[in-house]
């Protein structure tokens, strides 16, 4: 049965750095050596950046990564939880979404086994991540 490990993150880039702490301690508990976390480390970071660059200061107000950790894989998801890209809240440092082509997703996409970007509800954005071993 696969470990699911969910948190909420502010949308301040301070949190950053937990977030990557908190994944390469998963990827290390599933036995990922010291290249693959690093990978993944950096995938997940660009990923939270991407997801999370809209708001009233630039940044959304939250948003959550999950972890489904099964046997030969790590699944990853990335989603804006403040409520979408709603164009009122447009600012620095992107003055419109990020879509598909641009270098994050480029960055994710060769650092990852898959990688799909999702819409949900209310323009809720989620990147999904898997990465085998």
């Amino acid at each position: 049965m696969a470990d699911r490990i969910k948190f909420n993150i502010p949308g301040k880039p301070a949190y950053l750095t937990m977030v990557r702490l908190a994944i390469g301690s998963v990827a290390d508990t599933m036995g990922f050596d010291f290249d693959e976390i690093e990978d993944i480390k950096t995938a997940v970071s660009e990923a939270c950046k991407n997801v999370s660059c809209h708001g009233l200061d630039g940044f959304a107000e939250e948003y959550s990564v999950e972890c489904i950790a099964d046997e030969g894989y790590l699944e990853m998801y990335v989603t804006d939880n403040s409520g979408g890209h709603v164009l009122e809240r447009l600012a620095k440092p992107c003055q419109s979404c990020p879509n598909e082509g641009n270098l994050a997703i480029f960055v994710i996409q060769s650092l990852m086994s898959e990688v799909e970007i999702l819409d949900g509800s209310q323009g809720k954005k989620t990147i999904k991540m898997v990465k085998r071993k």
